[in-house]
């Protein structure tokens, strides 16, 4: 029972059904965590609602009960941002996926939430197509891709989910429907979209996103270069920006994940080099050629002695599908490992590299490197055997300590992944207690009665309208709901 004595299974079965309502615990770990493992929970209940008006009817249930929920796509999140919180409700959006509209003339697209992100493309091709393409874009939906911002291996040239989201519609947490923007660019008025977007499911849940495609561009060049170090690599990343060459993508990959890679994928790359440099060119045919040739140079003459340019799409597929492979083939190198996600000045790469290398070293750990180079967004995968005792403690804070060192480089905690639970307990290193409070107080504004995703991003469970002071515990933590760090 909730409270205002509402039979709260009761009241979601009648909303969407006996079969889309789920509470056994067995049927329930299959929603226990997303794709950082490291954090587990069972909700009470997980509703998978088939329409916006189902969504609506769910979160006004959960606000009369006064019932925290969660709203989960595809569960591909690497930072623990749709964990379910125990006694609470899990909305599954995954029968949400339907592709509503398509608007080439206008090159704009309207899609419900549980719609893959590599599905929006297949739906304008072959002329437009949509830029955001994390390595998991053909699960993850756009619904998550909203939370989290997501980026991908485009996003040097092409920008985050924030640049192409023009409107949404939401369900606030007392069951209220908005529409934040629309199908028009930039919309007058305070940037509330840009507030949702990256929000990580803390002040609604979206049940419509009009997004934006772009043409397809007249040609695309792709190569692979091949170094003995990441620090010459990353030279050649800094020398190609810097001549002004603005890449679809420039991706890298150290030994460890090249020759992860390579076992699954067998595209020929060599096992044993330092680091492998994948980088695409794109856009009108003579500026794209010309370029080409610049970059090409550029990675010889910053130690390259292996350049491999794709003679086809076959061969650029391959090319993809290898570095795309880099998560899911580390399986095979570690029985498990922990994935992070930090930001730091592209000039800084062969530095914070090399300070990588040695905490790995200190940690007796092996950390692989593999990451959006253009933008240094970083992705190192700390390996470890959860079997061994300890090791999971010790690979979970190595994983701290790479984010202080993006930190000390100027950096951030995250560049797509979010911060969910895994990473709150950093944001007061990046973040003044000023800050903090602003960042409580929108999300005060949008979720008074703090039931949407509570316990995530915030490194404290806070009231709205807490005030500074002595320690008073927080109801949530009480009901077991939170902790403090």
């Amino acid at each position: 029972m909730g409270k205002d004595g509402i039979d709260l299974i009761d009241a979601l079965r009648r909303v969407v059904g006996a079969d889309r309502l789920f509470t056994d615990p067995h049927e329930l770990r299959t929603y226990e965590s997303d794709g950082l493992l490291q954090y587990r929970e069972l909700p009470r209940v997980a509703v998978l609602p088939g329409s916006g008006d189902e969504v609506r009817a769910i979160v006004e249930i959960c606000a009369k009960a006064q019932i925290p929920w969660v709203a989960r796509g595809a569960g591909s999140g690497l930072s623990g941002g749709a964990l379910p919180v125990a006694d609470g409700v899990l909305i599954v959006l995954t029968r949400l996926n339907r592709i509503l509209e398509v608007d080439l003339d206008n090159a704009r697209v309207c899609v419900e939430p549980g719609v893959t992100n590599a599905a929006v493309s297949a739906a304008v091709g072959p002329d437009f197509f949509y830029p955001p393409d994390p390595s998991s874009q053909i699960v993850c939906s756009i619904g998550g891709n909203v939370a989290e911002n997501s980026g991908g291996a485009h996003c040097f040239k092409y920008g985050f989910t924030t640049n192409y989201v023009t409107g949404l519609e939401v369900v606030l947490t007392d069951g209220e429907v908005v529409h934040l923007g629309g199908a028009e660019l930039d919309a007058p008025g305070y940037d509330l979209l840009g507030a949702f977007v990256g929000s990580e499911g803390t002040l609604g849940v979206a049940t419509k996103v009009w997004l934006r495609v772009v043409p397809s561009p007249e040609a695309i060049r792709t190569l692979v270069a091949f170094f003995d170090s990441t620090h010459a690599a990353g030279e050649a990343v800094s020398e190609i920006v810097r001549a002004g060459v603005v890449p679809a993508a420039i991706e890298m990959m150290d030994a460890v994940t090249i020759d992860a890679a390579e076992r699954m994928a067998h595209a020929g790359y060599p096992v044993g080099r330092g680091a492998a440099l994948l980088v695409e060119l794109d856009g009108a045919t003579d500026e794209c050629e010309a370029l080409f040739d610049q970059v090409v140079k550029t990675c010889e003459r910053c130690g390259s002695d292996d350049v491999r340019v794709s003679r086809d799409e076959a061969e650029r597929a391959l090319f993809w599908k290898t570095r795309k492979a880099a998560f899911p083939a580390m399986g095979r190198v570690s029985p498990n490992y922990f994935v992070q996600d930090g930001v730091i000045p592209r000039t800084k790469l062969p530095e914070v590299l090399e300070r990588i290398e040695n905490l790995a070293s200190d940690y007796r750990l092996t950390v692989a490197n593999v990451f959006h180079a253009g933008d240094g967004n970083l992705h190192p995968l700390v390996c470890y055997d959860g079997r061994v005792e300890g090791e999971a403690e010790r690979a979970e804070e190595l994983a701290g300590a790479i984010l202080q060192v993006c930190l000390d480089a100027g950096g951030s905690i995250t560049g797509e992944h979010g911060v969910g639970v895994d990473k709150r307990k950093h944001m007061a290193k990046m973040f003044a207690a000023e800050d903090l409070d602003a960042f409580q107080r929108l999300r005060c504004a949008f979720d008074p009665p703090g039931l949407a995703n509570p316990g995530k991003v915030m490194p404290t469970p806070r009231l709205c309208g807490e005030v500074p002071g002595p320690y008073r515990q927080h109801p949530m933590e009480a009901a077991g709901l939170a902790e403090r760090f």
